[in-house]
């Protein structure tokens, strides 16, 4: 009977690793990087599955573990957490990112939210709503500081595009560029549609045309900009 139980209560802690939510930190403060990853495996329901002091060494490292999640600085030595997002989000185009920076100004939240980021945190941020926003981001929402969120409202208010944009995308195209949008590599693009990531390319070339851009980043921050789609 008490093998019996102990192999019960073996089994249970196991469901629980398994059902927990699996955190990536990047953060080149040594302090701050330690006392993250202390908060996310002491709190029920999350586990610290990598503390990273550089973008580099996760982008190395991040595949033999695979958060749920990642937790990332901007400002890092080397590739900083904006371009390094978009690299992750081309390798892992499900995984959830969420920024957490002591920058504030405009133009770096637009870039990582563009990049594929869904939340912007800053590092002043209380643990407890840390916490929250990490399930919120799992959960699909997109947390933000208030200070954040009231930039970003200003952002799209302040964004007017011309009386008429009229660049000619056929529908296709729009379904292309809205899966861009979304966060949507060549290859699961091309899977949603059911169409070959050589398809995908040629359209794309298409549309960088019309919109008169070089880059996919570029496509996207265009749509955002121009509400080219609905």
């Amino acid at each position: 009977m008490a093998e019996t139980i102990e192999q019960t209560t073996i089994m249970e802690q196991t469901t629980a690793r398994t059902e927990s939510i699996k955190v990536a930190i990047i953060e080149d403060e040594r302090d701050i990087r330690e006392g993250l990853g202390m908060l996310i495996n002491y709190t029920e329901g999350f586990e610290c599955v990598g503390k990273y002091g550089s973008m580099e060494e996760a982008l190395t490292s991040i595949r033999h573990r695979t958060p749920d999640v990642v937790l990332s600085d901007i400002g890092l030595p080397g590739m900083d957490g904006i371009e390094g997002v978009k690299i992750i989000k081309e390798k892992y185009p499900t995984m959830t990112i969420l920024m957490l920076s002591v920058y504030d100004d405009n133009e770096r939240i637009f870039d990582a939210l563009c990049s594929g980021a869904v939340g912007y945190l800053l590092k002043k941020t209380p643990p407890a709503k840390l916490i929250d926003s990490l399930r919120d981001a799992i959960g699909g929402g997109s947390p933000m500081s208030p200070e954040i969120a009231r930039k970003v409202v200003a952002l799209f208010r302040d964004f007017r595009p011309p009386e008429r944009v009229d660049y000619d995308l056929s529908p296709h195209e729009t379904r292309i560029l809205k899966l861009l949008v979304e966060g949507h590599s060549y290859k699961t693009a091309a899977a949603r549609l059911n169409v070959t990531t050589s398809t995908i390319s040629f359209h794309l070339k298409n549309i960088y045309e019309k919109l008169q851009v070089h880059s996919k980043s570029e496509a996207v921050a265009k749509a955002l900009q121009q509400h080219l789609i609905k």
